[in-house]
C-alpha cells in the first residue's frame, strides 16, 4: 500500500460499487465526499483492527510508562509528539498525563478514540492561554467589583 487514503465521490460507490472497493488494495483507505454532509471513510475490517491493536499497543506502552514514574522520560518524550506540552506548567502536566493514561485506556477498550481528541484538543487550548501572557491575565485576572445577583437555578427554591 502506498497511500494512505484516497478522494473518491460518494456517487462512485453508489454508481460503481465493486470497482471502487477494489481501490482498497492500493490504499489503506477511501475517503467518500459527499456534498451535504461530513465524508466518510471506508476500510477493510482487517485494516481497523491492525490500527485497533497499534494504539492498544501505544496506550499500554505510555501506561507503563506512567506506572514506572519515570515522569522526566514522558517531560522529554512528549513535547516530541505534543509540541505545545511546553507550555503547561508542572502541576498541569501532570495533571494531563494522568487524564491521558486514564482516557486513552478507556477509549481503546471501548473502540472510539473520539475521548482522546477531545481531551488533546482541551489540553492544547489551555497550554494556548498559558503561552499568551495577556490572554493568561485576562483569564486569571479577579473581576472588579460586585457582579450582581445570581438567579436561582430554574426549578429551586
Amino acid at each position: 500500500m502506498t497511500a494512505l487514503y484516497e478522494d473518491v465521490p460518494f456517487s462512485e460507490l453508489l454508481h460503481h460499487p465493486a470497482a471502487t472497493t477494489e481501490r482498497l488494495g492500493s490504499v489503506r483507505a477511501l475517503r467518500l465526499r459527499r456534498r451535504d454532509a461530513g465524508d466518510l471513510a471506508l476500510m477493510r475490517i482487517e485494516q481497523l483492527e491492525r490500527d485497533g491493536t497499534v494504539v492498544r499497543f501505544a496506550v499500554h506502552l505510555l501506561a507503563g510508562l506512567v506506572r514506572s514514574g519515570n515522569t522526566d522520560v514522558l517531560r522529554r518524550l512528549l513535547p516530541d509528539a505534543l509540541p505545545w506540552l511546553t507550555f503547561l506548567p508542572e502541576a498541569d502536566f501532570e495533571a494531563f498525563v494522568t487524564e491521558l493514561v486514564t482516557v486513552a485506556g478507556g477509549a481503546a477498550e471501548l473502540g472510539n478514540l473520539a475521548p482522546v481528541a477531545v481531551l488533546l484538543t482541551q489540553w492544547r487550548h489551555s497550554a494556548e492561554i498559558y503561552a499568551d501572557p495577556a490572554l493568561l491575565e485576562i483569564l486569571t485576572a479577579e473581576p472588579e467589583g460586585d457582579l450582581g445577583p445570581v438567579p436561582a437555578p430554574p426549578g429551586g427554591e
